[in-house]
């Protein structure tokens, strides 16, 4: 049997008959995709303008975990960070106006929105030692992590009963 050739055919696919709905279909695929990622669950929305939830980025190391968020435009006065039982909450509100006046010309725009994240706390955060601070449009909160009893090695002695 292994000394047996086998004919390997090489055939070329057989021309597709031309689908006139084939680009129908692709546009309206296009504009499914684009209608999806506009009404995303990722958005909240309010009035005509839409407020993305922001982008955070959740790091560990060997004293805490850190939480941090970009926030574009916020003050520290506009978040507020919470702890609901074990559930880290993080919301905020943006409010904007802008006036332009010009002779013959006046123009008054606003935008506002407002997002809510939360995240489930791991064991071993120290929840009285939470922190947050905002700089430069990014939320920073800090976590400590609880001295874990593990960490520190015992002998135990065996006794004679």
């Amino acid at each position: 049997m292994a000394d047996t050739q086998v004919d390997v055919k090489k055939t070329t696919p057989a021309p597709q008959p031309n689908d006139p709905w084939r680009s129908f279909r692709n546009e309206l695929d296009r504009v499914f995709e684009q209608f999806g990622q506009t009404l995303s669950p990722w958005s909240l929305f309010r009035g005509a303008e839409s407020v993305k939830l922001p982008s955070v980025d959740i790091t560990e190391d060997d004293k805490a975990f850190t939480v941090t968020a970009e926030l574009p435009g916020l003050a520290a006065e506009d978040v507020d960070v919470s702890l609901e039982g074990r559930t880290l909450v993080i919301k905020g509100e943006k409010q904007q106006e802008t006036k332009t006046e010009e002779k013959n010309y006046h123009l008054t725009e606003r935008t506002y929105g407002a997002f809510e994240r939360s995240f489930y706390l791991p064991d071993g955060v120290d929840a009285d030692a939470i922190s947050a601070s905002v700089a430069k449009g990014v939320l920073a909160v800090t976590l400590p992590k609880v001295p874990s009893p593990a960490d520190t090695a015992k002998k135990i002695e065996v006794k004679t009963a």
